[in-house]
């Protein structure tokens, strides 16, 4: 017979504790680089982490921040510099909207990322997520802050069930009847409950075995069923319309003056349509300029 749940108010010193002796050692998590880049180096690694991996970002992040380390600087670089920078971190598109994002919050606010949610949502490119995780892990204010790894965890630990659901705007109600009351202690919280999900409560392998939260968790509770949840799975990537785009934008990146006439770039690929069609996306997003016969990045 399956053991009863522990309410959820129970995570709190469990999941604080955990957090404050196992966290991983990364570096927007350390004081020296709040110290120096402030709002703004938080709010470039949230646009660097949508959709790529924490090993990616590090070096990247940092040899960002050393070249543009305040919203003034990134404003006064040119499109082509950006897409150049970002290099392989993949969906490019994430470079022209922080790219723009630093210049308003210069012609906005006077060079400082803004603190109150709804003037962050106001910048290209930043949601719900990055905007309340601007304000709670810089600014240190209550919100809740909700990601893939911590609907999860909601949804193992609340609901006993093996997936979430997709995400919704109750996924932030739902994660601030959960925070504690103090401010240092609800930013904890939700740094805690992503990490959880990212390193213990994993979508594919969770290591119940050692997850501080085990004996609050209704889904180990129930005897960890599948509960028919769908799971979204990312398209193939060999061979993809990501990767000709990928492929384009890498050639001009290392292409003279980031400039190439049209037809030679990716002149040996396999699906000549798919190539033109990676080029009209790319143009149609403003990653590349088209000219004279030539593709050029933005200038």
């Amino acid at each position: 017979m399956p053991r009863p749940a522990i309410p959820p108010a129970a995570w709190r010193p469990a999941l604080l504790e955990w957090y404050a002796h196992e966290a991983r050692d990364l570096p927007w998590r350390r004081p020296e680089f709040s110290d120096r880049y402030g709002a703004w180096g938080t709010l470039v690694s949230e646009f660097m982490l949508q959709q790529t991996p924490v090993t990616r970002v590090i070096p990247h992040l940092e040899a960002w921040l050393a070249r543009w380390p305040t919203p003034a600087a990134q404003a006064s670089a040119t499109p082509a510099e950006v897409v150049h920078q970002w290099a392989n971190l993949g969906y490019p598109r994430r470079a022209l909207w922080l790219h723009r994002a630093a210049i308003e919050v210069v012609e906005r606010h006077d060079g400082v990322v803004p603190r109150d949610v709804e003037a962050l949502l106001a910048l290209s490119g930043i949601g719900d997520y990055t905007a309340r995780a601007v304000a709670v892990f810089s600014y240190g204010d209550r919100h809740p802050v909700v990601d893939t790894n911590t609907r999860r965890v909601i949804a193992r630990a609340v609901d006993g069930r093996s997936q979430p659901a997709p995400p919704a705007r109750a996924d932030l109600a739902r994660m601030s009847a959960l925070l504690p009351d103090d401010d240092t202690d609800a930013a904890a919280f939700n740094a805690a409950a992503m990490e959880l999900g990212a390193v213990v409560c994993t979508a594919r392998s969770p290591r119940c075995e050692v997850c501080p939260i085990a004996a609050s968790c209704a889904w180990l509770a129930a005897g960890r069923p599948d509960t028919g949840d769908e799971r979204r799975r990312q398209a193939r990537y060999e061979g993809s319309d990501r990767q000709a785009r990928g492929g384009v934008l890498r050639a001009l990146r290392h292409a003279p003056d980031h400039r190439m006439p049209a037809d030679a770039v990716l002149a040996d690929w396999p699906d000549r349509m798919q190539r033109d069609r990676a080029i009209d996306s790319l143009i149609a997003d403003g990653l590349l300029e088209a000219s004279d016969g030539m593709l050029l990045l933005p200038r």
